[in-house]
């Protein structure tokens, strides 16, 4: 996709901007302010196009969470298991990697991936499914988290990975999910 460089200059100070628009965690009020100075400057007599809005990151990642959760909707698998990770800022158990198993969408088992030995279920219930793992970045859409990178699994489109900054201003609240492993059980 193509970018956008926003430039400004006071006095001997400048600053610019390089936005690649194929981003999705550029802040939603970068895009606005684009939008606003393309047609301020009228940008259309020097380019021949009409002015057409640069894509909203929110926006991609909607699309990108409808059409995964479709993807993997279509597996249609409900006994599975993947080993989870969580990277944040909380307890050191909720760190480690966990080894979780569905049944019928049911979780019936949560294990330390490490030991083998189960733990505490409450630490995961956000995360303890596929399902609940595309509520988590829709919610993020929905908060208009400052940032969301998503990646996806291409032929089952489940995530991969999430990392979810909801506050650029706020610390320590950022989240980043990985998601591996995942085999369909009998």
């Amino acid at each position: 996709m193509p970018s956008a460089i926003t430039s400004i200059t006071i006095g001997k100070t400048q600053k610019s901007v390089n936005h690649y628009l194929g981003s999705p965690n550029a802040p939603q009020t970068l895009t606005a302010l684009e939008n606003k100075i393309d047609a301020v400057a009228n940008s259309q007599q020097w380019t021949g196009v009409k002015n057409q809005p640069i894509p909203n990151p929110s926006d991609y990642n909607s699309t990108q969470l409808q059409k995964n959760r479709q993807l993997w909707n279509q597996q249609k698998l409900s006994h599975y298991r993947y080993t989870f990770r969580r990277s944040c800022f909380c307890a050191p158990k909720a760190t480690e990697p966990a080894v979780i198993e569905v049944r019928n969408g049911k979780v019936v088992s949560i294990t330390d991936a490490n030991t083998g030995k189960p733990v505490g279920s409450e630490i995961f219930q956000k995360y303890n499914s596929i399902p609940k793992l595309f509520d988590v970045i829709q919610n993020a859409i929905a908060r208009n988290a400052s940032s969301l990178t998503v990646k996806y699994n291409p032929k089952l489109g489940y995530p991969t990975q999430i990392n979810i900054d909801y506050d650029q201003q706020m610390a320590d609240e950022e989240v980043y999910l990985t998601i591996e492993k995942l085999e369909a059980i009998n």
